[in-house]
């Protein structure tokens, strides 16, 4: 659309890779990238701190990540929901003001259909679950991190023209099972080639939520390839959202 993009990401050697591939398909060569390691709050704070800097302009952010593996950070949280939730929180709040600022703005916020499997106690945030599944567990938890943030970020931001919406961008075939244990590899690699959808196609969603017009009256939904959908009921859960929020917060240290 002849945006000036930032490809935020962690790898510098794949994230030059993309912008130059980018650059090269579209004919646009506002295509830049800039680090930005989720796992880390520090790079997160860098992140937002060298943008501001250096981008006078917002209009719309995309928060997209997908980890499913085991760990903790460098911050001590669980690895899957610091880099698909708490990350992408505190930068979305570091934000939040260049946002406003240069409203109408967005922000999208990939989340999944496995939030709901997802079980969030304020009182445990950021601590991996326990049990044989427990990764499984601790990803469902994240992606219904997604869907409440998405929900209590529109509540907090009414009036302001910046307005979020939460996606499902279906199974697509990512690099998301490289993390999985060898016993179930030979499972769901094969299903992933099969039957998930390619990068491209994921995007769609996405991309919808992004650029189409006259959705602000749909901010704080959820949306899948078919439109708008009622999320699980814990993904409706406005108690649980603002208890997400102000844990996140604490986390965080904002």
């Amino acid at each position: 659309c002849g945006a000036r993009v930032i490809l935020a990401t962690r790898s510098a050697r794949r994230g030059e890779a993309a912008a130059s591939r980018i650059r090269r398909d579209t004919g646009n060569n506002e295509v830049r990238f800039m680090h930005l390691d989720l796992a880390s709050l520090r790079s997160v704070r860098a992140f937002a701190g060298t943008f501001l800097r250096q981008e006078p302009q917002l209009h719309l952010l995309i928060n997209n990540a997908g980890v499913s593996a085991g760990g903790t950070t460098e911050d001590g949280f669980s690895l899957p929901f610091q880099v698909n939730h708490l990350g992408h929180f505190l930068l979305t709040q570091l934000l939040l003001e260049r946002l406003r600022s240069c409203a109408p703005s967005r922000v999208v916020i990939v989340a999944s259909s496995a939030h709901c499997a997802g079980r969030l106690h304020p009182e445990s945030l950021g601590r991996p679950p326990s049990g044989l599944f427990s990764t499984f567990q601790d990803y469902c938890d994240s992606k219904l991190a997604n869907v409440l943030h998405a929900r209590e970020l529109a509540t907090r931001e009414q009036g302001t023209q910046v307005t979020c919406y939460a996606v499902h961008p279906g199974f697509v075939n990512t690099s998301l099972f490289r993390h999985a244990p060898l016993w179930l590899k030979p499972l769901l690699l094969p299903l992933a080639w099969l039957l998930f959808l390619d990068a491209s196609e994921g995007a769609r969603v996405v991309l919808d939520c992004a650029t189409q017009d006259g959705l602000e009256p749909l901010s704080g939904r959820y949306f899948t390839d078919c439109g708008p959908r009622l999320p699980w009921p814990a993904g409706r859960d406005d108690r649980l959202a603002r208890a997400l929020w102000e844990g996140s917060e604490r986390l965080v240290g904002l």
